[in-house]
């Protein structure tokens, strides 16, 4: 991960305090008035906690917009345990999310060094389904880009993240 994204470890009961330090230094840094502040606390909260019943392990945040109250990325990292060998291959994850995938969503099998991928591709999310060794699970990788979309430069930034992973 890129140093100046926020990381908040959603498997430490500390996590809503680094949340909040998070949006507080930010909210500050940019004057931002305070129901704003409120707002987007009580968003980024209600989304780890939602998230964490889905299997959360952490959460990024990255800001960099001077004066804006906006997130340009967000990455939320889930863990998607099966029993090993029985989880669906990325052919039939693929077909799976397809079926379930809106009309302006695309849905693609790549090649990650980490391995097989399943890629969700909207105009401001993109998701990376990434099976782990042992086949016990998959790695989700969840983008929000929600100024510049997923075509822009911050787009291009999540892309390049997904690829570098690698499983040690």
């Amino acid at each position: 991960m890129p140093r100046d994204w926020f990381r908040v470890d959603l498997t430490r009961e500390r996590w809503r305090h680094q949340l909040k330090t998070f949006v507080d230094k930010e909210t500050t840094r940019n004057s931002v008035p305070p129901e704003v502040a409120r707002s987007v606390w009580t968003t980024l909260r209600n989304t780890a906690e939602s998230s964490l019943t889905q299997g959360a392990v952490e959460f990024f945040l990255k800001t960099e917009v001077p004066g804006s109250s906006a997130l340009p990325a967000s990455l939320l990292i889930s863990l998607v345990p099966m029993p090993p060998g029985q989880g669906p291959g990325a052919d039939e994850l693929f077909r799976e999310l397809t079926s379930r995938a809106d009309s302006d969503a695309a849905v693609e099998v790549v090649q990650l060094p980490a391995g097989q991928a399943v890629r969700t591709l909207t105009k401001t999310t993109m998701g990376f389904h990434v099976r782990m060794p042992g086949e016990v699970g998959y790695l989700l990788l969840a983008f929000s880009v929600p100024l510049c979309g997923t075509e822009g430069p911050m787009g291009n930034l999540c892309d390049a993240i997904a690829h570098s992973l690698r499983w040690v």
